[in-house]
């Protein structure tokens, strides 16, 4: 009997599963690597190398075995600025023109562009058999990320979240603890982003101004406006930085921040779809039509209840978030500290004591004196950069492929939605990507994108 391949083997069983189950949530991730016994070097392109996109590209050029063939950016100056750093790569100003052109000659690539973008660049280079690495979050709406994960995982390629402290030892160390029970089976989650200045520096409190002017010559600003509304260019309002505070291109301090500090709770407990989401927010944005219609607001309180399993201590677990005027509960601050309390970490209160993790350095088990002596895991130091270019290479699985990050970037984007239906309790039909009965909240699952994008 004929002994059949294991790419043949995996296809065959992605085809199944995804014909058995309506929900990325449900699947794994089976994704294939480039050809590791013929492949020495990973060809790759970077979309978007201003900001997080140089940060992006230096990290790629650091791997020893990357080539660096392809830049895209929409503003000339940036890649003028790449190019430097990345000598005989050729530069494209649109990333379908470079798609196109790129296609035999590039192996993976990276999407460092407005969230608004995402979904088609990624999911048009997956379509061509591109690895992709792609900033947080995936996408800028509900429906866009179910799509992007299912074509990841039909496609059979590698794939990366830019949730880049995901590979750090102390989120990775939170994850192992969570799953080992440290602090007995979980009650209840606390998240929070209270970063000084991001008010300021990101969120705008509108309105839109009325008069644009012509853009600058080096910056191309047809194609950055790409999938959204056209609206003119104004300096200082959209590019390079404040786009986030726009819903037209942004999803708002929670889609922004959300996914990193969301990553070790959904990995640690294993969480799937919410049953429900409820979002209050800042008073005077609530009572602004002018900025409900474009901006986000400046603090958010979003709670969403998540079906309990083995490490939860109830058949239902709540899960809350915190921003800019909203702060977790006193009680919960004091169990580390009231004055001194982590602007941007999640904690998790067990039946055995609580973990602290604070966003970007190592977690604290509470009350520190009963868990001094408990032991941490033996982890080894991960570039989250390097670790996608090794899968690609045929190494181990990447930290926050789309099979998995997916179905968290669905979750925390549902609570854009309720953003902007304060007050609603929404029931999610995970399935059907319904919210029965409500109408008004499905409208925001899924934008419409402007004449000649699709």
């Amino acid at each position: 009997m004929k002994k059949i391949s294991r790419e043949v083997s995996r296809r065959k069983f992605l085809a199944t599963a995804l014909t058995s189950v309506a929900a990325p949530m449900l699947l794994g991730s089976f994704a294939k690597a480039a050809k590791p016994e013929t492949q020495k070097k990973l060809r790759h392109a970077a979309i978007g190398i201003g900001g997080m996109g140089m940060n992006d590209l230096e990290n790629f050029i650091s791997h020893p075995q990357v080539e660096i063939v392809a830049l895209c950016d929409v503003d000339e100056n940036h890649l003028k600025k790449a190019a430097q750093m990345a000598p005989g790569a050729r530069t494209y100003i649109d990333w379908r023109e470079m798609l196109k052109k790129e296609k035999a000659s590039i192996d993976s690539i990276n999407v460092a562009v407005p969230d608004h973008s995402h979904c088609v660049i990624a999911i048009k280079a997956i379509e061509a058999g591109k690895h992709v690495y792609c900033q947080k979050p995936m996408c800028h709406d509900v429906a866009e990320v179910r799509a992007l994960t299912n074509a990841a995982v039909r496609a059979g390629v590698i794939t990366q979240l830019g949730t880049q402290h995901a590979s750090g030892i102390g989120d990775r160390t939170a994850v192992q603890w969570i799953k080992q029970g440290a602090i007995g089976k979980i009650k209840h989650v606390y998240l929070c982003s209270n970063r000084p200045g991001a008010i300021a520096k990101y969120r705008l409190t509108g309105p839109r101004p009325d008069a644009g002017q012509a853009p600058p010559p080096n910056l191309h600003w047809d194609n950055w406006i790409g999938t959204a509304p056209m609206r003119p260019y104004i300096p200082d309002i959209y590019h390079p930085a404040i786009w986030r505070t726009w819903q037209d291109f942004g999803t708002g301090w929670s889609g922004d921040i959300g996914c990193h500090i969301f990553d070790a709770v959904w990995k640690g407990l294993g969480l799937k779809a919410p049953d429900s989401v409820f979002a209050e927010v800042q008073q005077s944005w609530q009572e602004s039509a002018a900025r409900r219609a474009d901006t986000w607001p400046q603090g958010d309180h979003i709670t969403w209840t998540f079906p309990g399993n083995e490490l939860t201590d109830s058949s239902s677990l709540t899960l809350e978030w915190f921003d800019g005027e909203f702060y977790p509960p006193q009680e919960i601050r004091a169990l580390y500290s009231p004055d001194n309390y982590p602007a941007e970490s999640a904690m998790l209160i067990g039946t055995k004591g609580a973990l602290l993790i604070p966003h970007t350095q190592m977690p604290i088990l509470l009350p520190q004196p009963s868990f001094k002596d408990y032991p941490l895991p033996t982890l080894e130091k991960r570039n989250h950069y390097h670790h996608f270019v090794d899968a690609c290479l045929g190494g181990p699985m990447t930290e926050s492929h789309f099979a998995q990050s997916g179905p968290m970037t669905e979750a925390i984007l549902l609570g854009t939605v309720a953003i902007r239906v304060p007050g609603q309790m929404l029931h999610w039909d995970a399935k059907n990507m319904k919210f029965p009965g409500l109408p008004e909240a499905e409208k925001y699952l899924r934008r419409k994108y402007r004449e000649g994008w699709s």
